[in-house]
């Protein structure tokens, strides 16, 4: 996905340490994120949040989701199961966190298998997300065009976001800094709702954090120094969600610098 364009980003140590200061600052401020995320993620997003040190909640209900959009600190929008209650919900929370100047993640799962859902999706990108994470498929959906590096960058310019292209080797633009994460494991894409859950990281972090590159960097970091660690500990993908909760619950600087491969 590389291209001709340079590349502004902070440096690997300017990274990794602001990814341990948001870490940090998550234990401390334990912001409340509301997930309004797919049917099988919702469990495992709640204990990654709880193991970063946040606080989730998770009502998909169009009774509710505007009280708990507006009490959260960010909120998180996965279209992995969309379904009627979350048809009606998601657009409510959406315009709660909008009012209330709240941080919105979208995660537009499976927007390229669906032409209704991708409708859904770009109507909610007019609600101006911070951060868009979405895989190599779902950004051609929604972009319309092969999704190559340059493709994350005039996306995340024409809507206005924080592009967080995941992959082998993550990368997150704005459409003017490029930043390239190549952490992770491979267990990690055998786990179901492992990328889901990790988006509501993303939202933790842009809660605490204005710069919204930095924040989706440093969590994408997060996530995959997490998942190298858990994955030298797992036997396999039935162990490695344990080992993932346990590892992100003792990441440190140390860990977080001693493993970054940053671009």
């Amino acid at each position: 996905m590389d291209e001709n364009a340079p590349s502004r980003a902070p440096a690997s140590h300017d990274i990794a340490s602001q990814a341990a200061r948001l870490l940090a600052e998550t234990r401390i401020r334990r912001p409340r994120v509301h997930a309004l995320t797919n049917a099988a993620a919702q469990a495992f997003t709640a204990n990654l949040l709880l193991a970063a040190g946040a606080i989730p909640s998770l009502t998909v209900s169009a009774d509710e989701a505007a009280h708990f959009a507006r009490r959260a600190d960010a909120v998180l929008v996965n279209l992995g199961t969309l379904d009627a209650e979350r048809l009606a919900g998601i657009p409510v929370a959406v315009a709660a966190a909008r009012d209330a100047g709240r941080p919105l993640v979208l995660d537009p799962v499976f927007v390229e298998a669906s032409p209704p859902r991708l409708a859904f999706a770009r109507e909610l990108l007019a609600a101006r997300p911070a951060i868009v994470r979405l895989n190599p498929g779902e950004l051609e959906a929604l972009a319309g065009r092969a999704p190559t590096a340059e493709a994350a960058r005039v996306f995340a310019r024409a809507n206005a976001c924080v592009v967080a292209l995941t992959g082998p080797t993550d990368l997150v633009t704005d459409g003017e800094r490029t930043v390239r994460i190549a952490n992770g494991h491979a267990l990690m894409a055998r786990v179901t709702a492992m990328g889901c859950a990790g988006s509501a990281l993303l939202a933790a972090f842009a809660a605490l954090e204005a710069d919204r590159l930095a924040a989706a960097a440093a969590a994408l970091l997060v996530l995959g120094v997490a998942g190298e660690i858990a994955g030298a500990r797992a036997a396999g993908p039935g162990s490695f969600p344990a080992a993932f909760l346990d590892a992100l619950d003792a990441l440190d600087e140390a860990a977080l610098e001693s493993h970054a491969r940053i671009s």
